[in-house]
């Protein structure tokens, strides 16, 4: 097993990008994305590959304690950088400091603003104040009216705790890997998480993504620890519970996913993944929560949500082929097509496009984690053939469970709703970079040509779709 990342892929991950970068401007040079959003996807690509082969080599020797020093403060000071830049970019591109295009910021922003008022008037009663809000969206409202009352609604400062939810999550994925899957692949873990583009980019904005994805990552982490140790204390459990439950609060399907893979690992572990006892105790306990669930709103919303899954698809598909500005070819976008190719959606997009400004500077984010698809599969051969599937029951159902939630929806190809399962797929990314052999390297380079091609492909369809082509 490696405990590093080779340079052999990282520099061809590198020339790659480059290559697809230059192949798509001069195949599309009339619709050739802005400079600023190149520099922008250079930097989160090459940054990427270059310090995640340098470090996972460096820091391989370290002690665990000063391992996760270096994780945790490098972490903070990647994301810390990151939110003083991006505040100031955003006010000087926007006037404000919101992302481009920022509908949804501006919700929370004045949900925040709307709870933070109530709580300074004396009324604390969540179900009062957001009471026409769905369940799922009760989570961040109140989370965020709650650091508006602390801090007078300073914006800057929320985003400075996002800073600590989110190197705390890169903590959280470091232990969680290593108990699954071994020290040193827990080092490539919490290296890939620490550098990984599109984690540190939710830092900046006023989205729910960071709060989201450290809650998820710690429900995983704590039950896989009640699982997997030697005692088990009730306050424990009370976490666990309490963390699933406020999942449901931020997303409804992100909460049925975690349950949903919580009630799996349960039956399908093996005993070395899941102490016998500890399934029966924790069974029981997630019974008596879904019982006490059971017939209420967020029993409802789960419902209602698989019910309307493919007229949900449809009819968001057809809206988006509809729209001003949208693409017609959208409204083809079933299932059927997304499933198979959920691991590298979505695609970088490379080209300009009106109004998705905020896609072309993420792209260097999306085609790190489209290069990454490559070391997730590796993973997946490796413990099918070495039937090992049943001992990380709980990160693989929770893994694939949400991705065919979003590959049911209309948002599949949004980045934004992959942040959940982002820090698992790291995960499985740094097992499979664990076990390459000198026979991958040989399938990496018809990989890396079969992207190129769905690079220049889906580029192509965001502008024939529009008609700029």
């Amino acid at each position: 097993m490696l405990n590093y990342f080779p340079k052999y892929f990282t520099q061809r991950a590198i020339g790659l990008y480059f290559i697809s970068l230059l192949g798509v401007t001069l195949i599309f040079f009339n619709n050739s994305m802005n400079v600023l959003w190149m520099v922008f996807g250079a930097v989160a690509a090459v940054g990427f590959f270059y310090y995640a082969n340098s470090l996972t080599k460096k820091w391989s020797k370290l002690s665990p304690k000063t391992f996760q020093k270096r994780l945790l403060y490098t972490s903070v000071g990647l994301r810390l950088a990151w939110v003083i830049f991006s505040y100031f970019f955003y006010i000087h591109m926007n006037a404000e400091p919101y992302e481009f295009g920022a509908a949804d910021s501006h919700t929370y922003n004045a949900l925040g603003l709307e709870g933070a008022n109530a709580f300074r008037n004396g009324n604390f009663n969540i179900l009062q104040i957001f009471g026409y809000l769905d369940v799922g969206d009760m989570g961040y409202a109140s989370y965020l009216s709650l650091v508006y009352w602390i801090t007078g609604n300073n914006i800057f400062i929320t985003r400075v705790l996002k800073v600590v939810w989110s190197a705390w999550t890169v903590l959280l994925v470091y232990k969680l890997a290593s108990r699954n899957f071994g020290e040193s692949t827990g080092r490539i873990a919490g290296i890939l998480t620490m550098l990984m583009p599109n984690l540190i980019y939710y830092c900046g904005l006023h989205l729910k993504e960071v709060e989201m994805v450290f809650m998820a990552v710690a429900f995983l982490e704590r039950t896989d620890h009640i699982l997997r140790s030697k005692s088990i204390k009730y306050y424990h459990i009370f976490v666990v519970l309490l963390l699933a439950f406020l999942l449901f609060t931020f997303r409804t399907v992100l909460g049925a996913a975690a349950v949903f893979a919580l009630i799996s690992t349960l039956i399908f572990s093996t005993e070395g993944a899941a102490k016998w006892q500890r399934r029966i105790l924790l069974g029981l306990w997630v019974a008596l929560a879904i019982v006490f669930f059971a017939g209420g709103q967020i029993a409802t919303e789960v419902e209602q949500t698989w019910e309307n899954r493919d007229r949900n698809q449809q009819v968001g598909m057809e809206a988006r082929a509809q729209r001003e500005g949208g693409n017609v070819f959208a409204k083809y976008g079933t299932k059927t097509l997304f499933a198979p190719a959920i691991f590298i959606m979505p695609v970088p997009t490379m080209v300009s496009v009106e109004g998705q400004e905020n896609q072309q500077l993420l792209h260097g984010g999306n085609y790190v984690k489209d290069i990454l698809a490559f070391f997730l599969l590796i993973t997946f051969i490796f413990i099918l053939r070495e039937k090992k599937w049943r001992d990380f029951t709980l990160l693989e159902i929770y893994l694939f469970g949400y991705l065919m939630v979003i590959a049911y929806s209309n948002f599949a190809q949004s980045e934004r709703f992959h942040q959940p399962i982002l820090p698992i797929y790291l995960m499985f990314a740094a097992y499979g970079i664990s076990h390459v052999t000198n026979k991958s390297k040989r399938y990496f380079n018809w990989y890396m040509a079969g992207l190129f091609f769905v690079f220049v492909a889906w580029n192509y369809i965001k502008l024939a779709g529009r008609g700029m082509v």
